[in-house]
């Protein structure tokens, strides 16, 4: 398109991320009725769900002309000083409604545009559902909801739009076809019922639909990661002597001493050690230059943590750009995650001790590609193949769709413990934690989005709210202050 451009490196963040997208406009022109449906075409592509196109494009084009038309409803009934909650005054204002607004239907616009009245689509992929919203910014009527939901009931009952157009239909206001042949078009691709709602809240008209992946794609992916992770046997197990200090660590009758005797014989893990000590993760007075002194301090679950973060780097290499690209975005994201625990959760030591770990490890996924070696990379394409997949699957997981799954069947082939698994696998879908799991994996998600915040890949909205209110954060300006604050340490530390 020649003033709009589609921007999928957005599209491709927003899947990978689980995020919102929003695109908001105040008159909805034509071009923007086209960049819209483009930008769904390109998301459902994205998760490989072309078989859905064709319907979710018809959908949302019911959906934005509703809102469009709702929002134009408000400005013409307050011109024609009719109370629109008044049933009335709006059945008296729909007698000419439509007539008179497509003979000057550049005036009106213009009114909803001054009034501010606006048409927002908010598309996600979460919890292997994808959730199309229509907002605009004006309260249901009565009268509007029941008949809206009278449509919904009734195209529940018809078993074809043959069936729905020999109906007969209230003509009113349009006969309302469009919604109950939606309705028939969703339980096509295997949405319920329930998978369309219309409701009022805060102020706005919000349209929701909310359909599950193809069954059979979603299979296919999982069954590639497991896959994946099975022929990576480059990957078996740590590195030998990391894994042999981890085994004495699960020893009761361990001394601190003899843990820091095991670790003085490997001149890099002690350099690793002290160097961890000696950040601002202690805030020591003094230098600890002491290898017994340093296992004190850090605890027997430090040293295990330790083991986790230095066995995975080593094991997952940081040799090329990429590598050292993705290792250094997690060195931020598990400073910020210790810092969030210190703030917020201080007084659960479990926690706080967990935090930088959870965050160093949650983008391990991404890894994979590019610690793999090309006979590896080669191997999973043939398995693409002899699978029926298109060459676009193979080049999305390339790529870090379903990073989250592969990072964390690798962290469970090495035994790793739940909340690191777990903080690995949800970091995009925090909601989906379990109860002894999910401060960290909030923790770490936030983290997470702060980084990408700064580096100006996602926007306030496309934080998740409930996650916004568990860090106190009501608006962006509260946001910026605590990821000013998070940036400058984290620059002083390094």
């Amino acid at each position: 398109m020649s003033e709009i451009s589609l921007s999928t490196a957005k599209i491709q963040k927003a899947v990978q991320a689980g995020v919102p997208l929003s695109i908001t406009t105040y008159t909805l022109p034509h071009q923007m009725e086209l960049y819209m449906a483009e930008v769904l075409t390109a998301f459902l592509k994205e998760l490989n769900q072309e078989g859905m196109i064709e319907y979710m494009v018809y959908c949302l084009g019911e959906l934005t002309t509703n809102a469009k038309k709702a929002n134009t409803k408000r400005v013409y009934f307050k011109e024609k000083g009719l109370n629109i909650n008044d049933p009335h005054d709006y059945e008296t204002g729909m007698e000419n409604f439509k007539n008179d607004t497509l003979d000057n239907i550049r005036y009106y616009l213009q009114l909803q545009k001054n009034a501010g009245l606006y048409v927002k689509l908010i598309l996600q992929y979460a919890a292997d559902k994808i959730k199309i919203e229509v907002r605009n910014n004006a309260d249901l009527t009565a009268t509007e909801y029941k008949r809206i939901h009278d449509k919904i009931t009734r195209a529940q009952q018809y078993s074809s739009v043959e069936e729905a157009f020999s109906a007969a239909v209230d003509a009113t206001e349009g006969a309302g076809l469009g919604l109950i042949i939606m309705v028939l078009m969703l339980a096509k691709i295997g949405a319920t019922g329930d998978s369309i709602r219309v409701f009022s809240e805060n102020g706005e008209t919000i349209s929701r639909i909310i359909v599950p992946i193809n069954k059979e794609h979603k299979e296919k992916i999982s069954m590639l990661s497991k896959e994946l992770v099975d022929i990576i046997d480059t990957l078996p197990q740590f590195p030998e002597n990391i894994a042999r200090i981890n085994t004495l660590l699960n020893d009761p009758n361990l001394k601190l001493s003899d843990i820091a005797a095991q670790i003085s014989n490997d001149v890099a893990l002690t350099a690793d050690l002290l160097k961890l000590v000696n950040s601002a993760a202690f805030s020591l007075t003094n230098p600890c230059h002491n290898i017994t002194d340093a296992v004190k301090l850090v605890g027997i679950n430090g040293i295990k943590n330790l083991l986790y973060s230095l066995g995975s780097i080593k094991s997952l290499g940081n040799s090329t750009k990429a590598q050292r690209l993705l290792w250094n975005h997690s060195y931020r994201v598990a400073f910020y995650s210790y810092n969030l625990s210190r703030n917020f959760y201080a007084s659960e030591r479990a926690v706080v001790d967990d935090s930088y770990v959870c965050g160093l490890l949650h983008d391990m996924g991404k890894v994979v590609f590019d610690s793999a070696h090309p006979k590896l990379i080669e191997k999973f394409k043939k398995l693409c193949e002899a699978k029926a997949l298109s060459s676009s699957v193979f080049e999305r997981l390339a790529a870090g769709t379903n990073h989250s799954e592969i990072g964390s069947l690798i962290a469970e082939k090495w035994n790793f413990p739940k909340v690191i698994t777990e903080s690995i696998r949800y970091h995009h879908a925090p909601t989906s934690a379990s109860n002894d799991t999910k401060k960290l994996v909030h923790i770490v998600y936030f983290a997470n989005m702060i980084s990408h915040y700064q580096e100006n890949e996602i926007e306030f909205y496309q934080f998740d709210p409930e996650i916004l209110k568990e860090f106190r954060i009501e608006n962006e300006e509260q946001l910026q202050n605590i990821s000013t604050r998070l940036q400058k340490a984290f620059k002083e530390e390094t």
